[in-house]
């Protein structure tokens, strides 16, 4: 797994890489490629703002708290579940 100094640096030079390495192929990373076509800063925000969810939603998850909602903007669910996967979030809870 890449750590996340190592992304970020890689974000900094290719944000659709850094994206890539968080969301995959899919809408995220076509968004990012046309974000960074049509100016640098746009890509690395949005690169940013992924990486971030990414990482918040992940540590939320090994805390026990899982987001009630989907983020906005973000169209990956390697994302939006912290890199959980599917059914993963709802196994984590504990069993009554």
């Amino acid at each position: 797994m890449i750590s996340a100094l190592l992304l970020i640096l890689i974000t900094i030079l290719l944000p659709p890489v850094g994206v890539y390495a968080v969301a995959g192929c899919g809408a995220d990373l076509l968004i990012n490629i046309c974000l960074t076509i049509l100016g640098y800063f746009p890509g690395h925000i949005h690169a940013f703002y992924l990486e971030y969810i990414y990482y918040h939603r992940k540590e939320q998850a090994e805390q026990g708290q899982f987001a009630e909602g989907p983020a906005p903007g973000v169209y990956s669910d390697n994302v939006q579940t912290g890199g959980r996967g599917y059914g993963t979030m709802g196994d984590a809870a504990p069993a009554v």
